[in-house]
């Protein structure tokens, strides 16, 4: 998508695009995030500085907002795991704040499908690599080295690389330039495969990403597909999304 068909656009006009790990972190909805019913026993404990903390009945489920402005990543969000109540943590997720907000909401929502049977929290039959399948599907490029982490770089490069690691430090993941990523994420090596498929689904979903102009990052809008352009919405308005499509030259997925 040639960066000109965004620059005639109103800045605060509402735009479609793939792919999402490119299209910014979007509006921050906490409860768009965190799907947890917390009328039937989770708990959102008060927190100060703008921090936001919430765990499950059993308490050995949690995830955490910290805000940080002054970072490049803006915050954290840490998801953590213990086999006995706030004990030592088996397995944790920690995202940059300026992570996109679709990615956030369907981790988020595996984890509350995995609670629901929570032996998958810990001991999943799912073979690690089905969390990596999918982008093999999907053409992303697979290269192995002796002694290095593996890496799964995106087939429409610049724009978004993929690596994670075989050894305890675990599997980071990042969106935007290898060096200067918008936002990256790092999951435990003891993370449930299934959380790592749910997310990697996510990354790849066609499903497109409503943004306003003004938030799209400029570095990566030339690697952006856009969707027909809708009106400016009023707060809160979040129409089904439709198919991508390319109104002209642009980078395909």
């Amino acid at each position: 998508m040639p960066p000109d068909l965004l620059n005639g656009l109103d800045p605060d006009q509402t735009v479609k695009v793939l792919p999402r790990r490119l299209a910014g972190p979007g509006a921050l909805d906490l409860h768009m995030v965190r799907p947890f019913p917390f009328d039937d026993g989770w708990h959102l404990h008060p927190a100060d500085a703008g921090m936001l903390f919430a765990s499950s009945p059993c308490a050995r489920l949690w995830t955490r907002f910290a805000p940080e402005p002054e970072k490049r990543g803006k915050g954290t969000w840490t998801i953590g795991a213990s086999r006995v109540p706030f004990g030592e943590l088996t397995w944790q997720i920690v995202f940059d704040a300026t992570t996109p907000v679709e990615l956030l909401h369907d981790l988020h929502a595996e984890l509350l499908d995995l609670y629901s049977d929570q032996d998958r929290l810990f001991d999943g039959a799912t073979e690690p690599y089905e969390g990596y399948a999918l982008l093999l599907d999907r053409g992303w490029n697979h290269n192995v080295k002796t002694n290095y982490p593996q890496s799964l770089l995106a087939p429409d490069l610049p724009g978004g690389v993929h690596q994670y690691a075989n050894k305890a430090t675990g599997r980071p993941e990042w969106g935007g330039d290898i060096w200067e990523p918008d936002w990256s994420a790092e999951l435990s090596a003891s993370t449930p495969t299934g959380l790592v498929a749910a997310f990697t689904a996510s990354l790849v979903s066609t499903e497109p990403v409503q943004r306003a102009v003004k938030d799209l990052p400029v570095h990566v809008r030339q690697h952006l597909n856009m969707a027909t352009p809708t009106a400016k919405q009023p707060p809160g308005y979040s129409p089904a999304a439709s198919p991508a499509t390319r109104p002209g030259k642009g980078r395909a997925r």
